[in-house]
């Protein structure tokens, strides 16, 4: 399975912070942004990854990241000219994903919670279908709303509907089978011009394809468009951090410990981090503090 981080948008609702650089840029706690959903998806266990941006913030994100190596992963790159819908990253990206089923996760999203890894991977493994996630909100109107039957079957979903049928959004986190290609590249734009991931979700859910994941109890998912709720994300990683003395999104343990880079290629990284606490945590990852 491939995956793709969409990074793109002009985050005006972020200005002025944004007016220079990209939001998926900015930093929550101890890392960019952008390390968060990358780690959803190595978690998952995803290595081949694209990430789109805007014409000017690609080369910013090529200068953070390079070639992905460092993490065990490929890193690629492509250009959303304008925003013009979720689902067109799977018009952009159609090469890249060639045969393969993809996931794709919004670069302003951070998922957190005990079971996480195991939940990514199953959804990775699914070869048919579709697998979103959904969380419980308190201002539904604001998201694509998944409406439940009596057994707890999903049989709506509508974008901000200003009627909500469930407080249960869809996160930005998607996983798809390769029939999501041809189904992006057949939709039609909506009233406001893009193309919607929810109409995609609604083909696969009108399939009977569609299989909805609740992140209950224990889980967090956070969306870091406004200033509230990038202070918020940033003090809910220290907090936990702080309490559980492992760190959140940190990419090469989750790489060393996938096996995708060796112990010298840690140290590396290491010996250019080892003034502040994120190079001190992946000393104590190498020397075996932490048992799982």
């Amino acid at each position: 399975m491939k995956g793709i981080i969409l990074a793109g948008g002009s985050g005006t609702r972020l200005y002025p912070l944004t007016k220079v650089t990209s939001k998926q840029l900015l930093p929550i706690y101890d890392k960019p942004m952008i390390y968060y959903p990358l780690s959803v998806l190595m978690e998952a266990g995803i290595r081949e990854i694209l990430i789109i941006s805007t014409p000017e913030d690609t080369p910013r994100f090529e200068a953070l990241l390079g070639d992905g190596h460092q993490f065990g992963i490929e890193l690629s790159y492509a250009v959303q000219p304008s925003p013009d819908g979720l689902a067109q990253a799977f018009v952009i990206g159609e090469d890249f994903i060639g045969d393969d089923g993809v996931a794709m996760i919004l670069g302003d999203n951070i998922f957190y919670g005990h079971g996480l890894k195991k939940r990514l991977c199953a959804a990775a493994a699914r070869t048919e279908g579709a697998t979103v996630f959904g969380y419980y909100v308190d201002d539904p109107e604001r998201f694509g709303i998944v409406e439940f039957d009596s057994e707890g079957k999903a049989v709506s979903i509508e974008e901000k509907p200003a009627q909500p049928k469930s407080n249960y959004c869809v996160t930005g986190l998607y996983f798809y089978d390769n029939k999501v290609v041809e189904y992006a590249k057949n939709l039609k734009p909506s009233a406001r011009g893009e193309l919607e991931i929810t109409d995609l979700n609604r083909i696969y859910l009108e399939q009977n394809e569609l299989n909805v994941e609740l992140l209950g109890q224990g889980f967090t998912w956070l969306d870091t468009g406004t200033h509230e709720s990038l202070v918020e994300a940033t003090n809910f990683v220290k907090t936990m951090e702080d309490h559980q003395h492992r760190k959140i999104a940190c990419l090469e343990e989750i790489a060393y410990h996938n096996k995708w880079i060796s112990k010298e290629e840690v140290m590396e990284a290491y010996e250019v981090l080892k003034k502040n606490e994120y190079g001190a945590y992946l000393k104590d990852v190498l020397d075996g503090k932490y048992l799982v």
